[in-house]
């Protein structure tokens, strides 16, 4: 009776069939960041705007206004008398008479000084010049409401997290296949709801939503990756990241060539019901079949992986061994239960959480220090690139522990640097910048492998779901600490990035090097990893076992 990994080293670990649905599932990374970083362009705010008094229209028609002479006959004076108002945020707070004068509306009050006038907040009525139309022009997410933009992407994140929890579980108990397939679906259909959302209330609700299927579509893809390959092959859970630098790549020419939101809120959800076809294609994994007791179909998805593999299967194969650990609804406590799960799954949990609040505040900063934002963003995901090759190169070789330490540690000492370099030598900011923007893309990439690796099979999905669940706090948190702290000075999210990326990069040290072991099947398998004292490399030796036919 073969256990699933020298069944599956007999089908073939990466062989035509596993490669085929690799490339495949890999294209929800595209999506899946492209919705990811989609508020830098959904959210761009307007370089003019201003606001408008109340009654304009009717002042506009008496004499005979055109927009520009409005704004020079009730805005101007405003910023005339006091240099320090724009008049995008405030008002004169006056009464406005043309029946004298459509030339100068407000002659009454001759005898005062305009930078006297009262003043007063403005509310509504922005009138806004910017080719591109965004949610800021669309919801008047200025001035006052100004930080509703930055809740928009914390909704997002939220939706992240309730996904991180309600799919992952439901891929654990329900099977990895039907739950991507119904959160494509449901990030399709809550995209399309987005774009045509009446008020800013319905887009934030669809916006939630449209967060929580796309997490259940990158995470159930992820994870089917890695368990469809043998242990030698994991290293596609870092190939697929490339994907997700693609959509960042792609993103910006996305929004440079449609002129409104709404186009590129669609052209960024639509594809998702593609993947609906993979349905016809892609199984259900062999690793999740086994832990709920279908052997019988696990068995016939390894003969069709082996056949189009061309490699054949013994006949005399009826049941594949499985560890004898009792199959269970997974909760919280079973990821604490025990010293090592329990170790795994605190410093884990602070590793997504810093990586994510590190990676999304060093996006979102492009939009808040200047320059192109659409050459800057393609320039940063292109910087993304090498990450994947880097790792590939080392994480084979070295192990994952030390390359996930270093980028950490490179990160944490590139914000710091970047933060004191003085502003008259931008290219060598810049270029620190995006060595820290490189070293936390490292990190980013190294804790999906490695969470995935330090499950066992009965818990992955939902020990993933968890972790990762940090990530989408780190990214709530994120443009809040950002632009409240940068409002105070520019460089203090650095300070603050840098010394969360170095207590992480010490705290990895501690975690067991899975270098070339078998993914664990049960928590047993987990306490008996490596530990950081010990030696690394070695394969695990099979225990008792119970089979399912």
């Amino acid at each position: 009776m073969p256990s699933f990994d020298e069944v599956l080293k007999e089908a073939g670990e990466f062989g035509r069939f596993q490669k085929r649905v690799f490339f495949l599932l890999s294209q929800t990374g595209i999506t899946f960041s492209s919705l990811f970083a989609s508020v830098v362009f959904l959210g761009q705010t307007p370089d003019n705007f201003w606001c408008r008094i109340p009654g304009a229209a009717e002042l506009s028609e008496q004499c005979g206004w055109t927009l520009e002479d409005e704004r020079n006959f009730t805005v101007l004076p405003l910023h005339l008398g006091n240099k320090s108002v724009s008049g995008e945020c405030e008002r004169l707070d006056v009464i406005w008479d043309t029946s004298v004068s459509c030339t100068s509306p407000i002659a009454r009050y001759s005898n005062h000084s305009t930078g006297n006038l009262p003043l007063t907040p403005c509310h509504e009525n922005w009138v806004y010049e910017q080719p591109h139309s965004s949610i800021v022009s669309e919801y008047d997410l200025v001035c006052a409401n100004a930080w509703m933009l930055d809740l928009s992407q914390a909704i997002l994140n939220l939706g992240f997290l309730a996904g991180a929890f309600i799919l992952g579980y439901a891929a654990d108990r329900y099977g990895r296949i039907l739950i991507y397939l119904l959160s494509c679906l449901g990030v399709g259909i809550c995209g399309i709801i987005v774009a045509v959302s009446p008020n800013f209330t319905v887009f934030l609700i669809f916006r939630f939503l449209q967060g929580m299927f796309g997490k259940g579509t990158w995470m159930t893809c992820y994870v089917l990756v890695t368990e469809i390959v043998g242990s030698d092959q994991r290293i596609v859970g870092i190939v697929i990241q490339i994907f997700f630098t693609l959509g960042i790549i792609i993103l910006p020419g996305i929004a440079y060539l449609i002129p409104t939101w709404q186009g590129i809120q669609l052209a960024i959800s639509l594809p998702n019901f593609l993947f609906l076809l993979y349905y016809w294609v892609v199984p259900e994994s062999p690793r999740w079949l086994l832990t709920r007791k279908k052997g019988e179909k696990a068995l016939k998805i390894m003969r069709n992986i082996a056949k189009h593999n061309g490699k054949f299967l013994s006949p005399h194969y009826s049941e594949i061994t499985i560890s004898n650990e009792e199959v269970s609804n997974p909760s919280f406590l079973d990821l604490v239960r025990t010293p090592q799960m329990r170790k795994n799954t605190l410093i884990l949990m602070y590793a997504w959480f810093t990586s994510a609040l590190i990676y999304q505040g060093l996006v979102m900063r492009l939009g808040i220090i200047g320059g192109n934002l659409y050459l800057d963003f393609f320039i940063s995901g292109a910087v993304e690139l090498p990450a994947a090759f880097l790792i590939i190169v080392t994480i084979d070789r070295i192990g994952r522990r030390l390359p996930f330490a270093m980028s950490n540690i490179v990160a944490s000492i590139a914000c710091l640097i970047t933060a004191f370099l003085p502003e008259d030598i931008p290219w060598l900011k810049t270029t620190v910048a995006t060595l820290g923007r490189l070293s936390i893309t490292i990190a980013f990439e190294v804790v999906y492998l490695v969470n995935s690796e330090l499950y066992p099979t009965t818990l992955r999905n939902f020990g993933v779901s968890l972790c990762s669940s940090l990530c989408d706090l780190g990214g709530i948190i994120a443009p809040f600490l950002l632009f409240r702290l940068a409002a105070i000075w520019l460089e203090l999210p650095l300070i603050i990035f840098s010394i969360l990326a170095a207590v992480c990069g010490l705290l990895v040290l501690l975690l067991p090097e899975t270098k070339g072991i078998s993914l664990p099947e049960t928590v047993e398998d987990v306490e008996q990893l490596p530990s950081h004292f010990g030696k690394c490399g070695k394969k695990r030796k099979h225990r008792d076992t119970n089979s399912y036919i």
